[in-house]
């Protein structure tokens, strides 16, 4: 028996998802090996499929995964994670050791149980990694109430984030459609952010369907052009599989949920 051709709109959302995804090793045993396996996968199977927009490891990896990627893939390392600590000189040292590394991109967990504690721990990241990219992590499940995280990503856009991303996937719920359209939301209601300011849902995201739900968010939210590399990223490791499977003519994803609902 043939199996069916996937959708078009199903090849067009693995491509996107394919060129927008964060590739991600952040297991606590991580080795150089598996490292390597990484940014062998993150480059791509068939070339004529493409390749990821990024790697995110940990700070100690970094070196090692800007020698084995090519340019136009960056790489991204995790500043004080998973915690969301306030030592701010914790924060900071992480930082620093990956701009010393030669990363791109700093994602950093904003202390969410301490949100007194964002503004000047984000202030110092953000001065110790002037010209890089800079993630800010706001563990949306942790935080839950909708006006909470409104609060969270306004102290993230005024520290000067670059994106901000839903979750560390560290915790029991992790990205939610509710809480991205808040995130979304906070990026456009303002004029400074709604044309820079990126997005990127992390954890528990899994399929193609999974990630067609927040491209679609995106799109009604921030328009059509927001949906690149640039300023869209999707935070996963088991989605490859599936975006591979999609895009070598597997069976279709199952629907996605309504972005209305959890």
């Amino acid at each position: 028996m043939t199996t069916p051709a996937a959708s078009p709109d199903i090849l067009h959302t693995a491509r996107t998802a394919l060129a927008c995804l964060d590739l991600t090793s952040l297991n606590d045993n991580d080795t150089p090996a598996e490292i390597e396996r990484l940014c062998q996968r993150a480059q791509g199977l068939n070339a004529s499929r493409g390749a990821v927009a990024a790697v995110c490891v940990w700070p100690r990896f970094v070196k090692q995964a800007r020698a084995l990627l090519p340019p136009h893939i960056a790489v991204a390392a995790v500043a004080n994670f998973p915690d969301g600590s306030v030592d701010v000189q914790r924060a900071v040292r992480d930082t620093a050791e990956i701009v010393s590394a030669g990363g791109q991109e700093v994602d950093v967990v904003l202390p969410y149980r301490e949100l007194a504690a964002a503004p000047a721990l984000l202030a110092a990241v953000r001065q110790a990694c002037t010209g890089l990219r800079l993630k800010v992590i706001l563990e949306t499940g942790e935080l839950q109430d909708e006006a909470i995280i409104a609060l969270a990503c306004r102290m993230a856009l005024d520290a000067g984030a670059d994106f901000l991303k839903t979750s560390t996937g560290k915790t029991p719920r992790t990205a939610t459609p509710q809480a991205a359209r808040v995130l979304l939301q906070t990026i456009a209601a303002d004029a400074s952010t709604r044309h820079r300011v990126g997005f990127k849902p992390s954890g528990g995201i899994r399929t193609v369907a999974d990630a067609a739900v927040y491209i679609a968010l995106t799109q009604e939210i921030l328009g059509a052009a927001a949906v690149t590399p640039a300023r869209f990223r999707i935070g996963a490791s088991g989605i490859l599989s599936d975006i591979e499977a999609v895009l070598a003519g597997g069976p279709a994803p199952a629907a996605a949920p309504s972005p209305s609902t959890y």
